[in-house]
């Protein structure tokens, strides 16, 4: 009888695995697999090729007409598309909540007031606000940020910075960010964010608002005047104020110190790679920070480095192609001496001392006094600085996290929970499912060009060593094993890399199968070394997916195998919940090519992220935007159908999560046989 195909989803945790036998594999077999097939840093070099051809560039020498449409554009889809996404919309709309607590004595010429308020809904932030002790009529304000200092508000230099705006006549805000200060903890870690990400719902978010309510504070206050409205801040805090400033119209002043670079100086520059929320998903199908450069134009804007930083943006590599972009804008403006650069040479290193903050004192009297009276020399405050505990504002004892808003997002997710119900919408429900997840992956198809590299026989095994070249993009080491006549074909791939799959391709030879190990993107000889995650998340960065480009890779062999083997559709068995995650994605979306997959240690959930609580650092491709809102491991095991998917190994939470899959296969009257 002619059978469709084998149609089960088989969650076994009694069967014996493959692997398991008494003996241990040839040594042969191990050695093959350890044996280096790529050049060093092939893998990183191809993500550095791959990223920076898709970082756009500034649009050459348009008229002013020209450029302030773009710019609006640009503001347009960053906020739409990056910034804004998924719940994040509906987060930005929220009504301004702030709690004014206890107003403290500050010093000589200024009083601090605490407060706290709202950056999302459920998510509170402390701040501190410093008022100068004269407040009559119309006076500037500033939005103080801070970067990854775990004192947070209450570190020295920004506290005497805040002094001095204070003593100076501007009312100034100092609130405390994410993952700093009073919010650092685990659930407030900045990789966190992209657990947000993968429900649907920008991680970036969160901390934009953060900056947004700040101003809206500051501009809220009866004696802020709207036209002199400055932000500033070091490292993480001046990657705050470029964002903010260039996206954010009503800041009038910025002054971003050592905070960031282009996109493509930071792809080359290791050290310049920089956090979850500092390279957010898509950007770079918009905007590069070039180009939010430009946005400043043609307000007031200083651009501090150093000379010798020892952290991140030295100012000889990171400078330069900032002011290349952003000069020709602020002249088209008529304005090209607002643009204004600071370099630190002494110390030099990371840096908001005296010297800094004395540029930011001159740069505020050049635009906000001007006729006035104004010395732009530190006022010495070093011994009105305040302890954390003394800075300490009280939070929620129920107050929200990145993580648990990320939790709260997943609930009723995915969207596509509902499965096909009769027979004749498996097919349509299939075709579109796979269609979504395509656009989901950001999934191109990768054809394979096959270089062989060495081949021999040991013990009757035939042993070939491969250079897979996709799309002369992504160059795939793989090892192929066969003895004797092989009944069918095995791709093996493992989240430690091909180089501890000795047991799992003597057990497949064992079963006749012609067996190919893998090392997809990001694993096994394919890694990209130190900071690797951090490239991980530039992938996403500039448009594509990590889980796209890995779960491509694995079908363009899929594909290549079956056309060398009489169309024969192969299996796909994976070792880990990450590689498991690559797998049934692609088959899910390849029912032409692989024949089944068995996932050993999958996730039952992808909700299992998110409730582990992982950072992106942990495993980039777990976190692929919008992912879980519409899929889960239910769907895309759903996809598969009439092919096998079995779970050897599955935990309680794959039983569970599976459990109404036989009614689906039921609806193909073909077997389903689950053990009790």
């Amino acid at each position: 009888m002619r059978m469709i195909g084998v149609i089960c989803v088989t969650v076994l945790a009694a069967l014996t695995p493959c692997c398991s036998f008494a003996q241990e594999p040839p040594a042969y077999i191990k050695a093959h697999l350890e044996k280096p097939i790529l050049s060093p840093e092939t893998a990183l070099i191809e993500t550095q090729v791959a990223c920076a051809t898709k970082v756009p560039t500034m649009p050459a020498a348009p008229t002013l007409a020209e450029w302030e449409g773009h710019a609006k554009l640009l503001r347009e889809q960053t906020l739409a598309q990056v910034v804004y996404r998924g719940r994040a919309a509906q987060w930005r709309d929220a009504p301004l909540q702030v709690e004014f607590q206890e107003t403290m004595e500050g010093g000589p010429g200024y009083k601090i007031q605490k407060l706290r308020y709202e950056a999302v809904p459920g998510l509170w932030i402390p701040a501190v606000l410093y008022l100068p002790e004269k407040l009559d009529g119309k006076m500037p304000v500033a939005l103080n940020v801070n970067g990854h200092d775990p004192n947070g508000k209450a570190a020295d230099y920004k506290q005497i910075r805040c002094i001095n705006l204070a003593k100076r006549g501007i009312i100034a805000l100092n609130p405390e960010w994410l993952g700093m200060g009073q919010l650092a903890k685990p659930e407030f870690r900045h990789y966190v964010m992209n657990q947000l990400d993968l429900c649907g719902t920008s991680g970036l978010a969160p901390f934009y608002l953060c900056m947004k309510r700040g101003l809206d504070i500051l501009l809220e206050h009866p004696n802020a005047d709207p036209r002199r409205v400055a932000v500033a801040g070091l490292s993480g805090g001046g990657w705050q104020t470029i964002y903010i400033s260039s996206l954010d119209t009503r800041v009038t002043l910025a002054n971003p110190v050592a905070g960031y670079s282009s996109l493509l100086s930071r792809i080359g520059e290791k050290s310049d790679l920089g956090d979850s929320e500092q390279q957010p998903c898509d950007m770079a199908l918009f905007a590069d920070y070039t180009h939010l450069t430009a946005l400043l134009a043609p307000r007031p804007s200083l651009l501090t480095y150093n000379a010798k930083d020892n952290c991140c943006f030295v100012a000889a590599s990171a400078l330069p192609p900032l002011l290349k972009a952003a000069e020709p804008i602020f002249k088209l403006h008529g304005k090209p001496e607002y643009l204004r650069t600071h370099i630190n040479e002494i110390p030099g290193d990371h840096n908001f001392g005296q010297e800094n903050r004395e540029a930011f004192y001159r740069m505020l009297g050049d635009h906000f006094f001007v006729g006035l009276p104004y010395d732009a020399h530190e006022i010495p405050s070093g011994d009105e600085v305040k302890s954390k505990d003394q800075l300490f504002v009280p939070l929620p004892e129920t107050n929200s996290s990145l993580h648990q808003l990320a939790v709260d997002a997943m609930q009723n997710l995915p969207l596509r929970a509902v499965l096909p119900a009769e027979r004749s919408a498996i097919g349509p429900w299939q075709e579109m499912g796979r269609e979504e997840l395509k656009k989901i992956l950001r999934y191109k198809p990768l054809a394979v060009d096959a270089v062989q590299l060495a081949q021999e026989t040991v013990d009757g095994t035939q042993i070939t060593s491969w250079k897979l070249r996709l799309e002369q993009k992504w160059t795939v080491p793989a090892v192929e094993f066969t003895r004797g006549g092989a009944e069918g074909t095995t791709i093996l791939l493992a989240d430690a890399g091909r180089k501890g799959l000795a047991k799992e391709v003597e057990a497949l030879l064992q079963k006749k199968q012609r067996v190919l190990t893998i090392d997809p993107f990001y694993f096994g000889e394919s890694n990209l070394g130190s900071r690797d995650f951090l490239y991980g998340i530039m992938v996403s960065t500039v448009g594509d997916r990590p889980l796209g480009i890995q779960s491509a890779q694995v079908v363009g062999i899929a594909e290549w195998l079956s056309k060398s083997n009489a169309q024969q559709k192969v299996t796909v068995q994976a070792y880990g919940p990450r590689t498991s995650l690559i797998a049934i994605c692609g088959a899910a979306i390849c029912p032409g090519a692989i024949g089944a997959a068995e996932l050993n240690g999958s996730f039952g959930s992808l909700k299992e992220i998110i409730e582990q609580n992982k950072g992106v650092n942990e495993a980039p491709e777990l976190f692929c935007f919008g992912l879980l809102e519409r899929f889960d491991i239910r769907q895309l095991t759903a996809l598969c159908v009439p092919r096998k998917v079995s779970f050897p190994d599955a935990s309680a939470r794959v039983r569970q999560e599976l459990k109404d899959l036989p009614a689906l296969y039921s609806l193909l009257n073909e077997p389903f046989s689950p053990v009790p």
